[in-house]
């Protein structure tokens, strides 16, 4: 019984989980460029079973019985978002493959987030505002003042303001995307993924929205939801069997 309680305990943990992941998903469904996260849940082996005790010194009716729920590895759904027309001047999306670079304090970041505007000083920013956007070069791009109400982004990314020409917006991809992290405000890092620049097919005037499908997000966090109140309602039915074996069965002796 007592073994009961801790895989009821072990699915609440992993159904809570599961629906903070999906909860932070369904509060960027309007977040342009978003990539949403998926869990994993998998078996977790009893000590026994995983040899990290000696097989004679467990019980052999448990022996053979999982240990519950885990949650494995979380990782992040690179698969692009629909590409929506706005006509703004400074909105890009990547059509495909790839990201921009971004430059947020003196860290190096990736986002899709094409949404891009430009500050006081006349720097491309992203739209929060919180990390410059990079040329090819890796440069930040800066627009003069006197030409920040005429500036544009074309089809092969060149950042124009008249007939001149300021920088080209850098866009690179990954042959592992797994080693990509988010880091907050739409931003990824790479944790030792090489970036190789490459041709990206862009589309000016729109930007790319969420991927994520609100309607089997919400399916999904009812079904968590319900994980959790069974697992819930087990750990009750457990606890008062066991309060009924203390304190009936002792009588019967």
């Amino acid at each position: 019984m007592v073994y009961g309680i801790y895989s009821s305990a072990a699915g609440l943990m992993t159904s809570q989980y599961r629906q903070d992941v999906l909860a932070n998903n369904l509060a960027n469904v309007a977040t342009a460029g978003f990539k949403q996260d998926l869990t994993a849940i998998r078996e977790r082996l009893p000590a026994s079973r995983e040899e990290l005790t000696d097989r004679a010194a467990s019980d052999a009716t448990l022996a053979g019985t999982t240990g519950g729920s885990l949650v494995a590895p979380t990782y992040t759904s690179f698969e692009p978002g629909a590409v929506e027309t706005t006509g703004n001047a400074l909105d890009v999306a990547i059509a495909g493959e790839g990201f921009f670079r971004v430059r947020a304090g003196s860290t190096e970041s990736y986002t899709r987030d094409g949404r891009f505007t430009l500050n006081k000083d006349g720097l491309l920013m992203t739209a929060t505002g919180q990390a410059e956007v990079l040329d090819s070069g890796g440069r930040p791009i800066k627009v003069p003042a006197t030409l920040k109400d005429r500036v544009r982004i074309d089809a092969n990314g060149q950042v124009h303001a008249g007939k001149q020409s300021f920088g080209q917006l850098g866009v690179v991809r990954f042959d592992d995307e797994s080693l990509l992290r988010k880091t907050g405000g739409n931003l990824l890092v790479s944790l030792g993924g090489k970036a190789t620049e490459t041709e990206a097919d862009l589309k000016p005037g729109s930007v790319e929205t969420s991927n994520v499908d609100a309607t089997r997000t919400m399916v999904s966090m009812i079904e968590a939801s319900r994980a959790y109140q069974m697992n819930a309602t087990m750990i009750g039915l457990a606890d008062q069997t066991l309060g009924r074996a203390v304190n009936e069965i002792a009588k019967l002796k």
